[in-house]
Order: structure tokens, then C-alpha cells, then sequence
């Protein structure tokens, strides 16, 4: 088998018969450096922009839900929240109630989701830390106060110093008649400030005192879910199986990420897409190295001649040419990690490819994971392999006569 590596590895870093072998050759290299640093880039940008929105997200879902199993609401209760308190590694519970309402500020309507929130609910999510205009806060002795996702107030145009406008909350009248001139219960709440978290909440979410929504809503005493943070050094995981055991069957416990799964899950779907894709592109580079791995046979064939007439086998040179194919594409490989590597710190550090303004950030955010350079080795090299088989087979079959070669 060292034989083999030998003669593979010769052939490799040897001067070729013809300069023009050498330029496919140095081609081939390049073409598998590009193609493994692509890969490992386009999923670096991926896990870069996952990690932004979901810190973002992080920021407004508390760290565990509580919510209901089937429907929309359960009863408040009291026992089961100091019940909760008094898991080992729970900080706070926040109780909440929620459902889509139309509102309306100096005669602009705009539907979204009106959700009311206890005092607790700041200590459960970083809500403090998002707050882009006005304050966080919910009533006083004399009003409640109303904080919209930073969307939702653009596109009503709200003025959060403008003390003397109030914003509009319509909601379905549920025991109105079908013959009733107003089929709406509307309520008078006025806007205090403006959060901006990510882009789908933002849009949707104002944020009200949970008493004025169960009276709006006409639920005293039901809510949403209840929300919960956890105290450091606590795994989510363990604390999950602890809540989701007090709480039973009728209610389920969500985790950060099942939380908003359907969007994370269309991320990641997106993500193996644009590797596809990219492997697509890898595939036709393989075909440089198919070329590559021929030219070289052709100039070889005297030597395989010789190393047949010496006693190697038709199996030997077959392995010679693939052991040959391996280590272009290692080579190729390697180089490629090193590419990704720099790029990938010139960016976290310099932010060389900057996004548009108005983004959340100045530059493309970028994370590279081990397991991800893990699974583009592995792709690369299952094309190396493949795409070396058949020149191979090729060489394997050429005639022993050195006359011939």
C-alpha cells in the first residue's frame, strides 16, 4: 500500500511530461480550493444570519412556554405558577394572552396581534433592550400604555410624544347580535413606546397591560401562556422535563426554538439548498479533475507499461490513479479550508462585505462550525472519488507493452 502512495504521490508533485499537464493541474487544484471554500462560506453566511435572528428573536421569546395542548387559552392559576417558581433553575413565570385585533391611530387602521403582558414580562425577555423610542412601560395611576413592534407603529404612524392622540383597539364583539350596528368592542389605550426586535414581530406585536386585553377580549381570568426565564447556569432541556411534568398533559413546554420552529426550519431549508447548489457547481469542476487524472495517464503510459512489465497488476494502477485522484482532491480540500478560514476571519473582523443600509447590522454576519467543514470534506471528497473512478478504470486496462507506450 505504500508503494501505491508513493508512485500516487510522485505522479502529484512532479513536473508532468508537458507544461500544459501542469496548468490542468494547477487549474484542477484551484478549481477544488474554490468550490470547498464556497461551500463552507455560503454555509457560514447561513449559520451567521441564523444566529443574528435568532438572537434577536432571543431577545422578546421568553427561554420556556407554557401554552395550551388544544385552543387558544387555559385559566390563570396561581398554584400551578408558585408551583413552576419552585423548580429548581426557574427565575420568573410572565403570564400572557394574545389574538389578532385591528387598530386604528388618527383614522389609520392596521391589523396585528394585540398582546397583553404581565409586569413580569420584562424579566423574562430583554424587551428593556429593544426599546427604540419612548419607554417601556405598561400603566400608572391613571392609564395603561401601549408599546408597538416598531413596524406596526410606522405603519400607523403613530407619535409616541404626542400626548394627546390615542390609539384605537377594535376586537369581534363575541356576544353582540348578528343585527348589531357595531359588531366590535373597542378600547382607548395610549402608545408609550416602540420596540424593534425582528422584522415579522415588529409588524404585528402591541403590547398592552394583560388586564386590558382579558377585558377586551372578554376572558377575565384566561390566558395565552405563561412564560419563563431560568437562572444562570441552568439548562433549558432539564427544566423543560421538569415543567412539562408538573404541568401535564393538557398544556405542552416549548424551548426557545420550537418556539418559532417553522421559521428556523425554513432557515436550515435554505441553508442545505444553497449547498445543493453549490455542490452542483463542485460537480462540474469535477470534471477538470477527470480531465486532469486522463492527460496524465496519456503521459504516464510508458510508466504504467514498466510497472505492469515489473509485476504490478491491472488492480494496482487502478489504485495508483485513484490513490492520485484522492490526493488532488485533499489538496484541493485543504487549501479551500484555509481560504474559507482567512476569509472568514477577515470578515468577523473587518466586515469587508457590508449589507445595505438600514439592516440590523453593518456587515453579512458570518459563524463557521466544525460539523459543517466536517460535512463539506466529506462531500468533496465523495466527488473526488467518484469522478476519479473512471479515469481509473482507464488506466487500469492500457496495454503492458512498453513498445506500445
Amino acid at each position: 500500500m505504500n508503494f501505491i502512495s508513493d508512485v500516487a504521490r510522485r505522479y502529484l508533485f512532479s513536473a508532468k511530461g508537458t507544461h500544459f499537464i501542469n496548468i490542468i493541474s494547477g487549474v484542477t487544484i484551484l478549481g477544488l480550493s474554490l468550490g470547498s471554500a464556497a461551500l463552507i462560506l455560503v454555509l457560514s453566511v447561513f449559520n451567521g444570519f441564523e444566529e443574528l435572528i435568532a438572537s434577536m428573536i432571543n431577545q422578546f421569546n421568553p427561554e420556556l412556554k407554557v401554552e395550551p395542548e388544544t385552543g387558544k387559552y387555559f385559566d390563570e392559576n396561581d398554584d400551578l405558577i408558585n408551583q413552576i417558581l419552585g423548580i429548581d433553575g426557574v427565575d420568573a413565570v410572565s403570564k400572557s394572552i394574545q389574538e389578532t385585533a385591528l387598530f386604528e391611530y388618527q383614522q389609520i387602521p392596521n391589523a396585528g396581534t394585540l398582546m397583553g403582558v404581565d409586569d413580569q414580562f420584562k424579566l423574562i425577555t430583554r424587551i428593556d433592550s429593544t426599546i427604540v423610542e419612548g419607554s417601556f412601560q405598561l400603566y400608572d395611576d391613571q392609564h395603561d400604555y401601549a408599546i408597538l413592534g416598531s413596524g406596526m407603529a410606522r405603519n400607523l404612524s403613530v407619535d409616541v410624544l404626542n400626548v394627546f392622540e390615542s390609539l384605537s383597539v377594535h376586537m369581534p364583539d363575541r356576544k353582540a347580535a348578528a343585527s348589531s350596528i357595531s359588531p366590535f368592542k373597542t378600547r382607548i389605550i395610549k402608545p408609550f413606546g416602540v420596540f424593534s426586535v425582528q422584522q415579522d414581530i415588529d409588524n404585528e406585536v402591541v403590547l398592552v397591560p394583560i388586564s386590558f386585553a382579558q377585558a377586551l377580549l372578554g376572558r377575565p381570568g384566561k390566558i395565552s401562556a405563561l412564560g419563563i426565564s431560568l437562572k444562570p447556569g441552568y439548562e433549558p432541556d432539564q427544566v423543560q422535563s421538569a415543567v412539562q411534568t408538573l404541568v401535564g398533559d393538557k398544556l405542552k413546554v416549548k424551548n426557545r426554538y420550537q418556539q418559532d420552529e417553522e421559521f428556523l426550519k425554513l432557515m436550515n431549508i435554505e441553508k442545505w439548498m444553497a449547498f445543493l447548489i453549490a455542490c452542483l457547481m463542485l460537480l462540474l469542476i469535477a470534471f477538470n479533475l477527470i480531465a486532469c487524472l486522463w492527460m496524465i495517464i496519456l503521459d504516464k503510459k510508458r510508466d504504467i507499461a514498466i510497472l505492469k512489465a515489473m509485476g504490478s497488476t491491472s488492480q494496482m494502477i487502478r489504485k495508483i490513479f485513484m490513490r492520485l485522484g484522492i490526493f488532488y482532491t485533499l489538496t484541493g480540500l485543504g487549501t479551500g479550508i484555509l481560504i474559507a478560514s482567512i476569509l472568514y476571519i477577515i470578515q468577523k473582523q473587518f466586515g469587508i462585505i457590508s449589507l445595505s443600509q438600514g439592516f440590523v447590522v453593518d456587515a453579512y454576519p458570518i459563524r463557521m462550525v466544525g460539523l459543517d467543514i466536517v460535512v463539506v470534506g466529506g462531500t468533496v471528497l465523495l466527488i473526488g472519488v467518484l469522478a476519479s473512478i473512471p479515469a481509473a478504470r482507464r488506466a487500469a486496462r492500457l496495454s503492458s507493452s512498453i513498445r506500445e507506450a
